[in-house]
């Protein structure tokens, strides 16, 4: 036995379905850990061989087939250092989540996940049938042992392998970020390891794929349960961690990256998912209609941290209700960013409009229907800007509009990626101040006045809407605790405000449905996380009240 053990986190950012892609980068990463770092093991994440989630790609045969051939193709790329590598695994005819360590072109073992997450984001039983066995591999007289994601958020697995004769767990991840989960995450190890008596090493991804974002935070912690080594939030890294073997397992000091601020961590939560889906699937840049307003404010600032103020452009799409301040902030941010920003007024398109239906609606009265015409007409400006440029429509949608509705199909929904979806409109207040406490890039007045779409006379969202004080709490408790409306109003809240915002909520589905993808940043994000049909009589008011 060697009287010293170095294992390289290899925290990366791996794009689903670039197989010959990912290979190449596991290689580099293995040499540099080899050569740079002088490691004898190097650990990446869950699936890494392909990307994580696969979705349905792990269907197609020729998927698996190739993603077996690339983890050929690293198995004797790489020498002199073992490598835990994540992939697809097909045996017996059933197709698992596997991992392999791999040493000397070698595959000295292979694990097969035992517990297959199946509920918010995750489907793993569609695709993978569980494992049932522990995995400990013997690597320079010390005894590994293996796991993968799930299996340490449940009984079993990792006393499973402690009983197998592991003196080290290796737990390699793909776990998505919530507002709770980096805590989360931490907790569970630091309780397994204690209950265990055995040191753990959790790798996680980092990086955005469609909706969801990794935000990598890999740690260690040893048997006590103590945290010992922590890697940066939604960066990549290449950490070296260094163990005594003798008398015992016992790892050497080492950094540990702060937790970062709710706030920070949310705001570069959006900006890596921004980042990740304009420039995984190729998009030459962004384009964001400006209207003066905090959400779109918020918006920019993301998406030019995210690629830069020369990938980005803005537009501002003025009508005969949009207020000369509210003109003049916009441009105040886009100017602030160093973003190009063009004004184009709608008033001509809105005119054109309103005569070509005028004898259609005759008599009747201007309702929410012209307030959405105008919302079209942008939307309309927008995705033309797009198609001719190549640059991807970010929308500017928080979660409390798209919660009840308040917002236009084909008009401010139209677009390819929302950034902020997930973001209640309380939060958007608080990451603006975050990101103005950077460099101050928002007006001051915008965080201040009242909020409006200024699609009709001195209009006000709390014209339509309950004050996002009292909205939010409500919507959080409705949609992510899925309380009742009678839990709701025994917390407080007033009881027709309790059950008009509930009704919003459930004939407001079929938007939903058709909003662009956006970043995940809690628990029940619209799409992958909450599921509900768009044809249902059921109402969460009884027929009584």
């Amino acid at each position: 036995m060697a009287d010293t053990l170095s294992i390289a986190i290899a925290q990366l950012n791996m794009t689903v379905g670039d197989l010959s892609g990912n290979a190449n980068r596991i290689i580099e990463t293995a040499v540099r850990a080899r050569d740079e770092l002088e490691c004898q093991c190097v650990v990446f994440p869950e699936l890494a061989i392909t990307g994580y989630p696969p979705e349905d790609l792990l269907l197609r045969p020729a998927f698996i087939e190739r993603a077996r051939l690339e983890l050929d193709r690293v198995r004797n790329a790489v020498t002199d250092i073992a490598m835990v590598v994540g992939h697809p695994w097909r045996a017996e005819g059933k197709l698992y989540n596997a991992a392999s360590l791999i040493h000397r072109g070698e595959v000295l073992g292979t694990y097969h996940k035992q517990c297959l997450p199946n509920y918010s984001v995750f489907d793993e039983k569609r695709y993978f049938e569980a494992g049932d066995a522990p995995c400990v591999v013997n690597l320079d007289g010390v005894r590994i042992g293996i796991t993968i994601c799930e299996d340490i958020w449940r009984d079993g697995p990792i006393e499973q392998t402690r009983r197998a004769g592991a003196e080290l767990v290796i737990n390699i991840n793909a776990s998505p970020f919530h507002i709770e989960r980096p805590s989360e995450r931490f907790d569970i190890a630091s309780r397994r390891a204690r209950n265990n008596g055995v040191p753990i090493v959790y790798v996680n991804m980092v990086g955005g794929q469609d909706e969801l974002v990794f935000d990598g935070a890999s740690f260690v912690v040893d048997r006590l349960g103590r945290l010992t080594q922590r890697c940066v939030h939604f960066d990549e890294a290449l950490v070296r961690v260094d163990f005594d073997t003798r008398p015992e397992l016992t790892q050497h000091a080492a950094a540990i990256v702060a937790e970062e601020p709710l706030a920070q961590s949310v705001y570069r939560a959006i900006v890596c998912g921004v980042r990740d889906y304009v420039t995984k699937n190729g998009f030459k840049g962004a384009v964001i209609g400006l209207s003066g307003g905090i959400d779109s404010a918020l918006t920019l600032a993301v998406t030019v941290d995210a690629l830069g103020a020369d990938n980005v452009e803005a537009v501002l799409m003025p009508s005969r209700y949009t207020s000369d301040m509210s003109i003049a902030d916009a441009k105040s941010e886009a100017e602030s960013l160093g973003v190009t920003y063009h004004v184009v007024s709608i008033e001509p398109m809105f005119d054109a409009f309103l005569k070509q239906l005028q004898p259609v609606f005759g008599d009747r009265p201007m309702d929410v229907t012209e307030e959405n015409i105008q919302a079209r007409c942008r939307g309309m400006l927008l995705m033309a800007i797009s198609n001719k440029t190549g640059k991807i429509v970010i929308t500017t949608g928080n979660k409390s509009e798209m919660a009840v509705g308040y917002a236009t199909l084909y008009g401010d929904m139209a677009g390819g990626f929302a950034a902020i979806k997930d973001v209640p409109k309380t939060l958007v207040y608080k990451l603006s101040a975050y990101r103005n406490g950077i460099m101050p890039v928002i007006p001051e007045r915008v965080l201040q006045r009242p909020p409006s779409a200024e699609l009709a006379p001195d209009q006000k969202d709390e014209d339509s809407l309950p004050p996002y004080e009292i909205l939010d709490p409500i919507l959080e408790r409705y949609i992510e605790k899925d309380q009742s409306p009678e839990d709701i109003i025994a917390a407080g809240f007033e009881p027709d405000v309790v059950y008009r915002v509930a009704a919003m909520v459930d004939v407001n589905e079929y938007k939903r449905r058709q909003a662009a993808p956006g970043v995940r940043i809690t628990q029940r994000a619209f799409g992958r996380d909450r599921r509900y049909p768009i044809t249902s009589k059921f109402r969460s008011r009884p027929a009584a009240a």
